[in-house]
């Protein structure tokens, strides 16, 4: 027994040193809003808040519009009816992600973007972008190491690149994540009158139901995908081949402003959320509330500053319960043409999830799955921080200045 305990200890510490290690957690969900949802929505309120406030007609002068009287004024949103964006973006990561990711920048990205307006109030946008990703925690620390049919660890993995615990060199593993989301979304605004207010007296609130598709692959896996054994609820839970970075929302988004000036803009969005389906460790499928607030400043025309801290939520099927993610996202954008831009983003995002970063535990079912390179890792709640830069052409006013 003792032989074949070692040999499981021996096994995991290699197929630990190849095996691909998904990236369960980041801003996903987050980068939805912040790339697509927020600055449509803000387009379109920003139109209507920008215009003059209406004149109240004198008492004294009775007000009969003729017939053929023409739409209010203000009322169309700028620019014709079709609204594209296409960018390339490359991305850094930033904390204590080890040695090996210390290597220098993640895989390149792009983000487009089409939208058509069929009139003052209704849009529909498609779009298409990528994220890279680099979390904390994979490469830095030790993993504990099961076998099935035995209730404690019978090994420690050491992911720094030492030797402090289990037998042989511990390794670096490349988790370098790029996902890729398809967002499909209608929008539709409706006002609040009040007489207090600029633009055309109303309160404008942006509705946006929205479908959101993703994907992703990771470093180390074996088919250039993201589907990579896993495993959780440790010592007995079973060992699967799974998508990690595979799943569907639907959403409903609400905006509507808070703050209008010269050279300040703010909005609220709040949006109830659903899985499409459950997979992989996914328990439930509850109702979620993202909460976004955008906050911006513009010094100077063509200049951007913007904060957007969120309440966001993710889940994956690496997930038994959805991620409540604090995050926040800090830039600059800059137009340099009529059409072009370089944007800087960074973010940020730390589940609110028990449980330390990168890996829990490591379960191998035999001492050859572990030479095959099958054993499931279990996830904890991930953090991770990237500097991207983005460069593009399109229309400033869709996305994202």
């Amino acid at each position: 027994m003792l032989k074949s305990v070692s040999c499981g200890i021996a096994a995991a510490a290699f197929a630990i040193s190849v095996c691909a290690l998904p990236a369960a957690a980041d801003n996903g969900t987050g980068d939805v809003f912040q790339k697509t949802i927020i600055p449509t929505a803000n387009e379109a309120i920003k139109s209507v808040m920008s215009r003059p406030k209406p004149q109240k007609p004198s008492s004294t002068v009775a007000q009969v519009p003729p017939v053929s009287q023409a739409p209010i004024p203000g009322m169309e949103l700028p620019g014709g009816h079709f609204g594209f964006m296409v960018d390339f973006s490359m991305a850094k990561p930033s904390g204590n992600i080890g040695s090996y990711g210390n290597q220098g920048w993640l895989m390149g990205g792009m983000d487009a973007l089409l939208s058509y307006k069929f009139n003052w109030s209704t849009k529909l946008v498609a779009s298409m972008f990528q994220l890279q990703h680099w979390p904390y925690g994979f490469n830095t620390g030790l993993a504990p190491v099961y076998l099935a049919g035995f209730q404690n660890p019978v090994g420690c993995a050491d992911l720094s690149g030492g030797n402090r615990c289990g037998p042989g060199a511990g390794r670096n593993i490349n988790v370098r994540t790029k996902d890729t989301f398809g967002v499909f979304m209608l929008q539709k605004m409706v006002l609040i009158k009040s007489d207090e207010l600029p633009g055309p007296g109303a309160i404008p609130i942006v509705i946006s139901p929205t479908y959101v598709a993703r994907g992703g692959q990771i470093g180390f896996s074996p088919n250039n995908n993201d589907v990579v054994p896993f495993t959780y609820n440790l010592p007995d839970g079973p060992v699967v081949n799974i998508p990690v970075r595979t799943a569907q929302y639907y959403a409903v988004a609400f905006t509507l402003p808070f703050l209008k000036t010269p050279k300040m803009f703010g909005t609220f969005t709040i949006a109830p959320q659903w899985l499409v389906h459950t997979a992989g460790a996914n328990v439930g499928n509850t109702m979620q509330l993202p909460q976004v607030m955008y906050l911006e400043y513009t010094p100077v025309k063509g200049t951007t500053l913007f904060f957007e801290p969120q309440s966001a939520r993710d889940y994956l099927p690496t997930d038994p319960y959805p991620e409540h993610l604090i995050a926040y996202f800090l830039g600059v954008s800059q137009q340099i043409s009529k059409y072009g831009f370089v944007q800087a983003v960074l973010n940020s995002g730390n589940p609110t999830n028990l449980g330390p970063d990168g890996i829990v535990g490591i379960k191998c079912l035999t001492v050859q799955q572990a030479l095959n390179n099958a054993c499931g890792l279990a996830i904890g709640g991930l953090k991770a921080t990237q500097l991207q830069l983005q460069f593009g052409i399109g229309s400033p006013n869709v996305f994202p200045l």
